[in-house]
């Protein structure tokens, strides 16, 4: 396989784009034009409750700032997802990783599972591939954001962001169609652990108020709010149609109603375990960067370098081989197999022998370090080198919206000035 040459030197596309994110410091983003973009049913309570956990709450979510990514860059991540989404739909591959998936994630539901998140680094290697989500956070907000920023730098703008409150909704009418054919979807429960408290709580008032804006009856819940009988999950006394499952437990193990309404088809749960099978557990990255083992599934050549050259190299942690991934630590990032949001997650140059001696006892892969980009913001007074990651919002194999999270620190956070959602502008060559 031809090797890569360094990534500022490929095409002039990547080399002006590594200079607007070094030296373009415009403050683009237009909090009034934000505050609009986040449409509500009317201007009353519900719209300023809203804007008010988001102004005053959460006053870092948002970046006043977008990164720059080579259009080039953004052609070789599709590509990556495209070669991903080939690869999962083999009998072979699914066999494989469903032998460690919980009993539930066997049922294959006729939905694929709406929101899956493609997560990136783009450092000098080019676009890495750095895990895959299935309940990815953020969607409905960068929508919002992508029409809230302004021209700035040489005249180039963020991505479209106007017709992607519609297309998500045409996701979620899909999904039911896909199980329910033309039977009416009436109401839907946006789901998660006391939703309140979640960091993106915002949002999940937004799906409710997208949803009442289509004419149907949508609630935000905590699964102990859900009740299963007589065949139906009810809230209260209104029974459920569709479920947007937020939980980050992913075997449904702890989620009695919202389990016993999935196993019996009672109601459409998306995403479901099935997609976090295929996709997101950890596990599933030991496969996608194992050549040997991609051919034996049938995957040809030209996909598998495709795969090669995008995701990192990752391998299990095992008792057997602790001692060489202890020597080789500081070129290794450890994930939690069933892990999500960067959670036990550690970088292997941060790590004591204790925390290891942990890691050796769970769950766990050991993926190459693949640093990410950066974009340089003038924040309290001084220019500050931020890190970047770049999120693809991916349904039925097409990308519906592309954007980036600035942050500092091990793991991307909303807690670094400067930082947060920023929209994504792509560059072009010459």
């Amino acid at each position: 396989m031809t090797q890569q040459a360094p990534h500022s030197a490929e095409s002039s596309g990547a080399a002006r784009a590594e200079r607007f994110n070094r030296h373009c410091h415009c403050v683009s983003l237009d909090r009034a034009a934000l505050r609009a973009a986040l449409v509500c049913d009317d201007a009353g309570a519900a719209c300023a409750e809203i804007w008010r956990l988001i102004d005053a709450e959460r006053p870092r979510l948002f970046a006043d700032a977008a990164v720059f990514v080579a259009r080039e860059d953004l052609e070789r991540m599709a590509a990556i997802i495209n070669a991903i989404e080939q690869v999962t739909a083999l009998p072979a591959y699914q066999e494989h990783v469903l032998a460690w998936a919980p009993a539930l994630a066997h049922r294959v539901p006729k939905y694929p599972g709406v929101f899956l998140g493609y997560d990136f680094h783009l450092g000098q290697d080019g676009p890495q591939l750095i895990e895959i989500n299935t309940n990815a956070g953020g969607g409905l907000l960068n929508a919002a954001l992508a029409r809230a920023h302004r021209r700035c730098c040489h005249d180039v703008v963020p991505l479209e962001g106007a017709t992607l409150e519609q297309r998500f909704l045409d996701m979620f009418r899909q999904e039911w169609q896909a199980e329910r054919g033309d039977a009416p979807l009436k109401t839907i429960a946006i789901v998660d652990e006391q939703p309140a408290e979640q960091f993106l709580y915002p949002e999940f008032l937004l799906f409710q108020q997208l949803f009442r804006r289509a004419g149907l009856t949508a609630v935000v819940c905590d699964p102990s709010d859900l009740a299963w009988r007589d065949g139906v999950l009810w809230h209260g006394e209104l029974s459920i149609d569709l479920v947007y499952n937020r939980l980050t437990d992913f075997s449904l193990d702890g989620q009695a109603a919202i389990r016993a309404a999935y196993e019996s088809g009672g109601a459409v749960v998306t995403p479901h375990p099935h997609a976090h099978a295929l996709y997101a557990d950890k596990r599933n990255l030991i496969a996608l960067t194992d050549m040997d083992l991609l051919a034996t599934f049938g995957v040809s050549l030209a996909t598998r370098a495709v795969l090669a050259e995008g995701i990192p190299r990752t391998e299990a942690v095992r008792d057997t081989n602790g001692d060489e991934l202890w020597a080789r630590r500081k070129h290794l990032f450890f994930k939690p197999a069933g892990g999500f949001g960067s959670k036990a997650a550690y970088r292997g140059d941060k790590l004591t022998k204790r925390v290891f001696a942990e890691i050796l006892s769970g769950e766990y892969v050991a993926q190459a370090i693949a640093l990410p980009g950066e974009r340089h913001r003038v924040t309290e007074g001084a220019v500050a080198a931020l890190k970047v990651d770049l999120r693809h919002y991916v349904y039925r194999s097409q990308i519906q919206l592309s954007c980036a999270r600035l942050y500092q620190g091990q793991t991307t956070n909303f807690r670094t000035p400067g930082g947060g959602f920023a929209p994504v502008v792509a560059v072009e060559a010459g």
